[in-house]
């Protein structure tokens, strides 16, 4: 199967991009693998006619808002993020009118029709360098709270308005169930989503995006991580750690819409070209404003 996809991809001119929650196969088979915020940026700036997401339906989204021009295409467009769909019809509008000076700053895992009514996107691993440069002091930060929140602690002289909107499966992982695996490995570091709940937060070594645990667990001297994010990182934290452990809480996080980026589906809808992201081209006039200023903000 991995070659029949490699003779797919180059008869095809397609580049299969791979978040890090998906599974290892779809990572194994992935051109680029990596967080939300590299992945948009690989989006913007691959040559190939077609792009095969292997993610979430938002990420589809983003890549073909930045590539209107390409195929987009997606191993199941049932891949899903509740998230991402977490904000109240007609807050926005509210949020202006209550307060003077707001920017709507947008995390990614949103989708595109809130994007549509943002000023900016942000990613976990640029969110708070972007709104620190944001010349407004009132930020409604949408969708997720708890990035939010995370934000507005490390920036106290902007007013941070936060959404009540959370990822599932972060949210999910409870400070009780770190310190049981802590009381089993009392030498192993906390890395931890800013997406987690603020106690899960409290109890860490090290708060960073995806890709920025990666990095400080390779960079670590340290032998032992805790992990408090999704399972599908594993896959390369071990790659990149081959003499380092790392665990999950009980039970593992895991998001069953990532795992539904199976070779299987890969290889079918390289086949087919029948699983598109299809957005109207006023729609991705307006979402492409603030994913533009994000990659703007972030060189």
């Amino acid at each position: 199967m991995y070659e029949q996809i490699r003779k797919l991809k180059k008869q095809k001119n397609a580049v299969i991009l791979a978040h890090y929650y998906a599974p290892k196969e779809a990572q194994m088979v992935a051109d680029f693998v990596g967080d939300s915020f590299y992945l948009a940026k690989v989006a913007k700036e691959s040559s190939a006619d077609i792009i095969v997401f292997c993610g979430v339906y938002f990420m589809g989204e983003s890549a073909k808002i930045l590539n209107p021009d390409k195929k987009v295409l997606m191993p199941d467009l049932s891949a899903g993020c509740p998230m991402a769909h977490m904000v109240a019809p007609g807050i926005i509008d509210e949020m202006r009118k209550k307060y003077d000076d707001l920017a709507v700053v947008c995390y990614i895992n949103s989708t595109a029709e809130l994007k549509c009514q943002s000023d900016v996107c942000v990613t976990s691993s640029n969110a708070v360098r972007i709104v620190k440069n944001l010349p407004n002091k009132n930020i409604f930060f949408i969708p997720d709270r708890n990035l939010g929140r995370y934000v507005s602690e490390q920036l106290p002289d902007k007013n941070i308005i936060l959404n009540d909107g959370f990822c599932p499966i972060h949210a999910s992982i409870t400070q009780k169930q770190v310190e049981a695996v802590k009381s089993k490995y009392a030498n192993a570091l906390v890395l931890s989503h800013p997406e987690c709940e603020p106690e899960v937060l409290s109890v860490s070594d090290y708060i960073g995006s995806t890709a920025e645990m990666i990095a400080y667990a390779k960079a670590s001297y340290e032998k032992q991580f805790i992990v408090c994010t999704e399972n599908g990182v594993e896959y390369k934290l071990i790659i990149d750690n081959p003499q380092k452990e790392f665990y999950f809480v009980s039970p593992s996080p895991c998001c069953n819409d990532m795992k539904l980026n199976t070779l299987e589906n890969i290889v079918s809808v390289l086949e087919k070209e029948d699983k598109t992201i299809e957005i109207d081209k006023d729609k991705i006039a307006k979402a492409l404003i603030p994913l533009e200023r994000m990659l703007e903000c972030d060189n």
